[in-house]
């Protein structure tokens, strides 16, 4: 079976429940202040099948920063712990719609795994149409995942830093445009507000639908280079925390780009150093 679209629909999903060949993962992730709980939302209900990927365990042990990219040899036993193999069709979706679901794919992608595609409208849509769910806690049979790291998918300070200096690859902010411009405070205590000079500002929420998925291919080329971005040229994308730009990422596989990385540590790594260029107000 051979996708092209990162995104899947959920007829697609609900003709192939139950297929040993799909892995599914909830990878529902709420921002520290929603108040919500990822997993016991999970044990509530979710899509039958569906394993809980914990975006905040299965990430890097040795640095403070959150959810950063976890070490190869780490992911790879997470990922076995979750059912998935190495011919597995990676399912990721989110409670939100679109939002978390994203960075996951993006984790799999740069672990190697390029079957990986994003439920469109995750388990809200899902809801809305009256398909099935199911509670409790489930525990796959254990799988025989492994890891082929990319690195090309991923950047650290140094690399946007460097890409900043030499104008060698468009920086694209998916935050919202007040915390861009630094009209508003960082949700994270103890970051400065701004952006990085020559970045970029495309607001990841302004590229879904209020239903949930993603904005057509059109409408997408549109929003990137109505935001100054040319789609086809190198670009690496941030947010408070490559959550968001990961969707940024997604929406630029739909257009054909595969390529495009993300700056782990993204604002919560720039924004929270004293020795990084922050600008703030409009470009």
């Amino acid at each position: 079976m051979t996708l092209i679209d990162p995104l899947v629909s959920t007829d697609w999903l609900a003709a192939r429940l139950g297929d040993p060949g799909v892995a599914l993962l909830d990878a529902t992730w709420f921002m520290p202040a929603a108040g919500r709980r990822a997993e016991a939302e999970y044990a509530e209900r979710h899509i039958p099948g569906a394993v809980f990927f914990d975006i905040d365990k299965v990430s890097c042990r040795d640095t403070a920063l959150p959810h950063m990219l976890a070490d190869p040899a780490d992911f790879a036993v997470a990922a076995r712990r979750l059912g998935v193999n190495p011919e597995s069709l990676v399912v990721v979706y989110d409670a939100l719609g679109l939002f978390s679901a994203p960075r996951v794919w993006w984790n799999f992608r740069a672990m190697g795994h390029a079957r990986t595609v994003v439920l469109d409208g995750g388990l809200a849509k899902w809801l809305v149409e009256g398909r099935p769910v199911e509670s409790g806690w489930r525990e796959p049979t254990h799988g025989h995942f492994k890891a082929h790291a990319r690195p090309d998918l991923v950047r650290d300070l140094e690399a946007v830093r460097a890409a900043l200096a030499a104008g060698s690859e468009q920086i694209l902010d998916a935050r919202p445009a007040d915390r861009f411009s630094g009209q508003a405070p960082e949700p994270r205590p103890g970051l400065r507000s701004g952006h990085m000079p020559g970045a970029r500002n495309l607001p990841w929420s302004s590229l879904v639908q209020a239903d949930g998925t993603l904005l057509p291919a059109d409408k997408l080329r549109a929003a990137f280079e109505a935001a100054g971005v040319d789609p086809a040229a190198p670009v690496v994308t941030n947010c408070g925390s490559g959550i968001s730009a990961s969707l940024l990422a997604l929406a630029l596989a739909r257009l054909g780009r595969d390529d495009v990385a993300v700056y782990d540590g993204s604002w919560s790594e720039w924004g929270g150093r004293a020795d990084t260029a922050v600008v703030s107000g409009s470009i």
